[in-house]
């Protein structure tokens, strides 16, 4: 067997997704290689990281230059594939990495751990991929019928690089850039709500954000975090590590709050409260959000004011070891997401 393993990341929490699955295999001497999307601080990360990557295409705005983009960004995974000559490639599940596998006649492995809206955007996306898919892996609750492949469940994806195994936090990390880890602090991400599974979803409104910021200043420091450009008015909250150590930042937090989806996650998984802001919230939540939520170490919330009084009553809440405490309960019942990629991997499943 090919001892070739082809990564495709389109976005920075891949690169945290699949990093250590390509540190552990190059140790075992497979040889790895990144496709890369230019979108945000991948490539930093990729670099961070000390990961070979090829760059595909970078991040579109708009659905036209999107559609575009990913005929583009298939067109050169392609390319690219066929001159690794790969064994496998692994990605999210999109329609460029499982094209490219069957076209060439290589396995693909990929994660999915997001129900897609409006309907209409899932039936189509499932369509183009899922008949092509070779190995799934998913959260329970989030059952995907692969025609002529296979399905896995796994736990929480950020375990792939959050677990205890994986991951160690180093307050000196965020002291030698000027983050004191003992200060109360707040982390809060701003996500962009242009990607194609966000159509007709949105975050937090202008209003909402001034007033959360406004509120959260007065009980402690607070670091912005933005998918894109940071509102010049918040120029002042920019974060000052860098983008490899944001799961330090978040696991010395004392809360986070934001409209993202993957990050309020990550910060549950580290012990950190975390209230979660957008539209997406409500009967049909994400299995993962539902079991953070049963754990009360997420808060979920459609309307501003509930989310921003929720970050009020968890600052001022001094019971602390409770969520490490429940945290560790959580971990517990986990599975290491990178060892099992890696078997995977190795072994064909």
């Amino acid at each position: 067997m090919s001892k070739r393993v082809l990564f495709s990341v389109n976005h920075p929490a891949q690169v945290h997704l699949f990093k250590q699955a390509a540190q552990e295999l190059e140790a075992e001497g497979f040889e790895t290689l990144v496709a890369a999307r230019e979108k945000e601080m991948t490539l930093d990360l990729l670099s961070a990281e000390g990961l070979d990557y090829a760059t595909l295409t970078t991040e579109s705005d708009g659905l036209v230059e999107l559609t575009a983009e990913l005929a583009k960004r298939e067109r050169r995974l392609y390319n690219l594939a066929r001159e690794f000559d790969p064994s496998v490639i692994v990605a999210r599940l999109a329609p460029p990495a499982v094209h490219v596998a069957t076209a060439l006649g290589c396995r693909n492995l990929v994660y999915m751990d997001t129900v897609l809206r409006p309907r209409t955007v899932r039936l189509l996306y499932h369509g183009l991929t899922l008949p092509f898919v070779d190995d799934i892996c998913s959260p329970p609750g989030l059952d995907f019928h692969v025609p002529f492949g296979r399905s896995h469940t796994v736990g929480f994806q950020e375990l792939a690089y959050l677990h205890p195994d994986r991951f160690n936090p180093d307050p000196e990390r965020l002291r030698a850039h000027g983050v004191n880890p003992d200060a109360t602090y707040t982390v809060v991400r701003l996500a962009g709500w242009d990607a194609y599974h966000d159509i007709g979803e949105k975050g937090l409104d202008a209003a909402s954000r001034s007033q959360l910021v406004e509120q959260l200043c007065d009980q402690g420091e607070v670091y912005i975090t933005c998918e894109g450009e940071l509102p010049s008015e918040y120029d002042q909250y920019q974060l000052t590590v860098p983008p490899h150590l944001v799961h330090d930042l978040l696991y010395f937090a004392d809360l986070y709050v934001g409209d993202s989806q993957t990050m309020p996650t990550e910060a549950a998984l580290l012990g950190t409260p975390a209230v979660r802001i957008n539209s997406v919230v409500g009967d049909n939540d994400m299995h993962n959000f539902l079991e953070l939520e049963r754990r009360e170490l997420l808060y979920s919330y459609a309307d501003g004011k509930a989310a921003i009084d929720r970050a009020d009553s968890l600052l001022a809440d001094d019971d602390e070891e409770r969520w490490e405490r429940e945290r560790e309960r959580l971990l517990a019942q986990q599975r290491d997401v990178t060892e099992h990629m890696v078997e995977l991997i190795r072994t064909g499943g």
